[in-house]
């Protein structure tokens, strides 16, 4: 697929088939967040690729934001002390979260060329998920993935956009 069409083609997916994501392609999504830009190089992002179905269902339950119950749930989260290290506050303060942002629209937009639906998701319990995944401390919980294959029939429309100008 063309690039262009990629951007203008991803939705957030809430309709969706329960077919396992394989983890191959799990990997290769992975691996174009890591592709995304960082201040001063420091990559102070860190994946959690949930697809065990008892932990996708007790993440489900602490995540209003999340729906239907998809089969793959990404956490993407900085490592704060590893940022603060590498470049000093304002990496562990502002950056890393900046990079982590972009991290997660290289996945969201791999994910769409691979014919995978995504949704991104910040409403959830975040000491609740922090636990489910037994996240470190010094690593903050910054955005939940869904990972899924649309429902062809449940296609979203494009969202209206305001005018260029």
């Amino acid at each position: 697929m063309e690039f262009t069409d990629v951007i203008l083609q991803r939705r957030s997916c809430r309709a969706f088939t329960p077919t396992p994501v394989d983890r191959d392609v799990l990997s290769s999504l992975v691996e174009a967040a890591t592709q995304a830009p960082s201040a001063s190089n420091v990559q102070a992002w860190r994946f959690c690729v949930v697809d065990d179905e008892a932990l996708v269902r007790k993440l489900d339950m602490v995540s209003p934001g999340l729906s239907g119950k998809p089969p793959v749930i990404i956490v993407a989260l900085t490592d704060r002390a590893y940022a603060r290290a590498k470049g000093g506050e304002d990496a562990a303060n502002e950056f890393a979260t900046l990079d982590c942002a972009y991290a997660c629209e290289n996945l969201m937009l791999a994910a769409a060329n691979a014919g995978l639906g995504t949704c991104a998701i910040k409403s959830y319990n975040e000491a609740a998920v922090r636990a489910l995944i037994d996240a470190p401390d010094d690593f903050a919980l910054e955005l939940l993935i869904s990972v899924v294959y649309p429902d062809q029939a449940k296609s979203p429309r494009a969202p209206k956009r305001k005018p260029l100008s």
